[in-house]
């Protein structure tokens, strides 16, 4: 089994999981991190083939490879030697990750703050460096390809709601990195897509609201104007480069957790002509029946490092609540309502998390829907299993090794696909 170029769908498409499941904050805790962890995930999924990375790198990492091009190009041809590539980073946690508290924390800086801008165009000049060149020898084994960079989808929703022009200032602020992106185009560099990624209690929750902020403040005459003026492109070219570097990444977990309908999302994504450079492969929290004893069975999961939105539906209304201990709070005064999702990634091949009695859930019918939706039609051509909060997950639910827990997803996802497996 290779991981590399799957055809699905009859379209090349790559697939790899997010290095922030592991704890690194330094460049040498990331480098470190490749040198154990994927290296010892690729004997397991695609030992004869090459495999594709998916980056997590802080600003402190960034600026450390930023600063050293001989570390740069130490690591690029470290990868080659390894039969590695680095097609994706996630650019969505700016500082610490793991190991204390993350919270709301973990937004910030965010579009509405210069800091995002410069960290983003940082994180593109090591991406650029670190994709294969298509000319080379390793580049046509690898085949065409271009980069993506996962980020915050905005900012915190009361960060927006206490800025009277929030939403134009993160339009402004993303038409300068998207300039950097162009810039990298013409120094003969490789295409990248900036990828906002919905998520809950975000002032971009779902598909649908992000969708319609790129119809009226990206995907604008006004945006397009501005990006000529910074970039000298001509109007019409700069309309067609902000459709090419601007688009969406898809977290099956978040968008589960919405309620979204896999059909519905898909069908905006592909009728709005927004681009899907990433999809996040993942599953979240699901209880069908908030019984007494399925919410007694969530205590496990009330940890202190990151925020687990919570959105329960009562009826067709959604109640939504900003972390686990404010719905547990809740149900404990009787607004329980008739199920709870929630945003805790939870290793994407578990189905059911505890006895039947508590019918105690994770989301992956929805991701299974999603991958057999795109296992026919491709919508992105990245793929990255991401369950990040395995330090945290419950130890009855930690019954392996890490590196063979991301074994099975990839292989999990593969089989979803319809792809061979060993």
């Amino acid at each position: 089994m290779k991981l590399h170029a799957q055809s699905v769908g009859g379209r090349p498409v790559h697939l790899t999981y997010c290095t922030n499941i592991h704890p690194a904050e330094t460049w040498a805790e990331v480098f470190t991190v490749v040198d154990t962890h994927v290296r010892a995930v690729k004997q397991m999924v695609s030992p004869n083939a090459p495999m594709g990375v998916g980056l997590r790198l802080s600003r402190v990492a960034t600026q450390t490879l930023i600063s050293s091009p001989d570390e740069l190009l130490k690591f690029r041809q470290y990868l080659q030697a390894n039969e590695l590539y680095v097609f994706t980073l996630n650019g969505f946690p700016y500082g610490p990750f793991h190991g204390q508290p993350v919270k709301e924390a973990v937004y910030r800086p965010d579009w509405m703050e210069v800091e995002r801008v410069h960290y983003t165009q940082e994180l593109a000049g090591v991406l650029a460096a670190l994709l294969p060149d298509p000319a080379s020898d390793w580049g046509k084994r690898i085949g065409p390809i271009a980069g993506s960079i996962s980020t915050v989808p905005g900012c915190f929703r009361g960060r927006a709601a206490s800025h009277g022009h929030a939403f134009e200032q993160m339009a402004d602020h993303l038409l300068v990195a998207v300039a950097t992106l162009i810039s990298i185009v013409k120094d003969g560099g490789p295409t990248i897509g900036l990828a906002l990624e919905p998520e809950p209690h975000c002032v971009f929750e779902t598909t649908a609201e992000m969708v319609s902020y790129f119809s009226r403040y990206l995907y604008t005459e006004q945006s397009a104007s501005k990006l000529a003026t910074i970039t000298g492109l001509d109007l019409l070219s700069a309309a067609h480069a902000l459709r090419s570097h601007l688009g969406i990444c898809l977290d099956a977990c978040h968008a589960a957790v919405e309620y979204e309908s896999p059909d519905e999302s898909l069908a905006l994504l592909h009728h709005s002509g927004v681009p899907v450079f990433k999809i996040q492969i993942s599953a979240g929290l699901r209880l069908p029946a908030p019984t007494p004893r399925a919410l007694a069975a969530l205590q496990p999961f009330v940890e202190g490092v990151y925020l687990h939105q919570t959105v329960v539906r009562r009826g067709d209304a959604l109640v939504r609540h900003l972390d686990l201990p404010d719905a547990l709070q809740a149900a404990a005064l009787g607004d329980i309502g008739e199920e709870w999702r929630i945003h805790f990634h939870v290793p994407v091949f578990t189905d059911r998390l505890s006895d039947s009695l508590s019918r105690f859930e994770s989301t992956s019918e929805f991701l299974t829907d999603l991958l057999r939706q795109l296992s026919k039609t491709p919508l992105s051509a990245h793929l990255e299993v991401e369950t990040y909060t395995w330090d945290v997950l419950p130890e009855t639910l930690r019954t392996s090794s890490v590196d063979e827990a991301i074994a099975r997803e990839l292989n999990w996802t593969l089989a979803a696909l319809g792809q061979p497996l060993p």
